[in-house]
């Protein structure tokens, strides 16, 4: 189905007979005298009618027509796009059904059709062509008359088009810092796309070239949307200006770079962790959102169950030893960390990290940020921790025998030491310590506690509906027989709340596992990794999937969710 230009209604028109060629050049003049589209020009001379546009236009573009005047406007759906937009472009969201929106629009030009999707990640969009009369009536009815007016912000699809208009008028590799002016069109489109991702409450922005486009997603409560398809043409000017604000090379494009770029937007200060990375189209960047006002500190409020919680407040009181959190990348490891330093964090006691990178800076802290191209390694580091006098040192993560040596030698000679590895669950933690070298009896000396955590994301408290399932799935799940029946169990929906996802944030899931005597045996005697989870879940442990069910239970979050992120016990 491809777009064509406004002319190409009344080239169309005439080809088929409905007007001559003399009419058409009059209504070419008055859309040009009165500033009006082609089809009003032809209808307001009396040479066709709304309905012969309309049937004219779904026979160019393919789109189904909708006679608004017969059908019930959903209001949820209308409010899914902002008025400013809905009168600037006359467009209207008439019904929602499941992940699918219907759009009535009088003009269905690329411009347009492309701002509906931007407006509406995550949503299958269906487009239908109505009478530009019934669609102001519509307006008029439910718009508010202070928003009716034209928005005076300009939408991605302008933005885009300046910057293709902006980028052929120079080589790619000609575009320089001190040329770009302020109010450049690809300087507004990198804002935006910033801007926008801030405001979708967005961890992640990715910006991917392939080989016949730009792609831009968001990665939203763990999970990465489609929000922009963007035009080859602009990939370089727009990949430039992101490594121009994070301060790197420009002209290296055959290496990967990492920089930081700092903005206040709507007042916060906002941090963006760079990474550029070649591919086989271009380089592809991704930015890291680091907002310290949405980084969560309080330990009791990140997920953990009581027993849990009390588990590890237990440990972080201890005067020395090992606390290692395992999980996978982005599930929120280290703002565990953060929060148990945060909590430790007094004038009385020397706090050093040694994080790579450093995401968040915290007063009271010494943290060091590892730089390997100059020989600043997480061992390095380490070991100048220890003539430092330190009370309690972070090791971002343990990557090596040598940085697992070191650390554990630090726990065992008086220092509270923290750190991250990658495993599966809290009791395989022992069998990868044991793989990078360490031997067992320093395990059981050292460690004192190893945190396994997931994030899974939470039911958006607007729309979540109670879910049946019988007693035979949930206890397959893992429930326990005694809460089966006296709980509701939610699932998720969609609103625009939660722009249709059915979520809206994510919580923690943790296993938390204190290495006690009966443990230290285990450890001691080689014991496989199953008798030590079995005796851990004696002791009291909750299992992630556990963790889950509880979560469930509460209303927190959908059995989907934690079936996605957690194995059976």
């Amino acid at each position: 189905m491809g777009i064509v230009g406004v002319t190409s209604l009344g080239e169309y028109l005439v080809k088929k007979g409905v007007i001559s060629e003399g009419q058409l050049i009059n209504a070419l003049k008055l859309q040009k005298s009165e500033g009006i589209r082609i089809d009003a020009a032809m209808v307001k001379l009396g040479y066709i009618t709304e309905d012969k546009v309309l049937e004219a236009l779904s026979e160019i573009y393919g789109y189904p027509t909708v006679k608004l005047s017969n059908t019930e406007i959903d209001i949820g759906a209308l409010k899914l796009i902002p008025e400013g937009v809905i009168s600037k472009y006359k467009i209207v969201p008439f019904a929602k059904t499941g992940s699918t929106v219907n759009v009535a629009v009088s003009e269905p030009s690329k411009t347009v059709v492309d701002n509906i999707k931007f407006l509406l990640p995550g949503f299958n969009i269906k487009v239908y062509l109505a009478k530009s009369s019934e669609i102001d009536k519509i307006l008029s009815k439910f718009t508010s008359k202070e928003e009716s007016g034209a928005s005076t912000s300009e939408s991605v699809s302008e933005l885009v088009e300046s910057a293709l208009v902006d980028v052929t008028q120079e080589s790619e590799a000609e575009i320089k810092e001190e040329r770009v002016t302020p109010d450049a069109p690809i300087i507004k489109l990198a804002n935006k796309i910033i801007i926008d991702s801030v405001r979708m409450r967005a961890s992640d922005i990715h910006i991917e070239p392939y080989e016949k486009g730009v792609n831009v997603r968001y990665r939203i409560d763990g999970v990465l949307h489609n929000i922009l398809n963007l035009p080859l043409q602009i990939k370089s000017s727009l990949i430039t200006r992101f490594k121009i604000m994070s301060h790197l090379d420009i002209s290296e494009r055959r290496l990967p770079q990492d920089g930081r770029i700092k903005l206040k937007i709507s007042g916060k200060e906002v941090d963006f962790r760079v990474s550029t990375l070649p591919t086989i189209y271009g380089e592809k960047i991704v930015l890291r959102i680091l907002e310290k006002g949405n980084l969560q500190l309080d330990l009791t409020k990140l997920g953990f169950e009581e027993i849990s919680l009390r588990f590890f407040l237990e440990a972080l009181e201890k005067p020395y030893g090992m606390i290692l959190v395992t999980g996978p990348t982005g599930s929120g490891k280290t703002t565990t960390l953060y929060s148990a330093l945060m909590k430790l964090n007094k004038p009385e006691v020397n706090i050093m990290t040694v994080e790579d990178p450093v995401e968040y800076s915290f007063p009271g802290i010494n943290q060091v940020q590892v730089k390997e191209d100059i020989g600043l390694t997480f061992a390095s580091a380490l070991r100048s921790f220890l003539r430092q006098d330190p009370d309690i040192i972070m090791v971002g993560e343990i990557r090596d025998f040598e940085t697992a040596e070191i650390a554990v030698k630090a726990a065992l000679t008086g220092h509270l030491v923290l750190s991250t590895l990658h495993t599966n669950d809290a009791p395989s933690t022992i069998t990868r310590l044991i793989n990078m070298g360490i031997e067992p009896f320093l395990i059981s000396s050292s460690v004192i506690l190893v945190i396994a955590q997931r994030l899974v994301r939470k039911l958006c408290s607007h729309c979540k509906t109670e879910e049946k399932h019988s007693k035979e799935s949930l206890i397959k799940l893992g429930f326990p027989e005694d809460k089966i029946g006296h709980c509701k169990i939610f699932g998720p929906k969609g609103c625009p709340e939660c722009n249709n996802t059915g979520y809206s944030g994510r919580v923690a899931l943790y296993e938390v596992m204190p290495i006690k005597d009966e443990i230290r045996e285990l450890i001691l005697t080689g014991a496989p990794v199953t008798e030590i989870k079995r005796e851990a879940i004696r002791l009291g442990m909750l299992t992630l999937r556990q963790s889950g069910i509880h979560k469930i239970i509460q209303g927190i979050t959908s059995i989907k969710e934690v079936v996605r992120t957690t194995f059976e016990d």
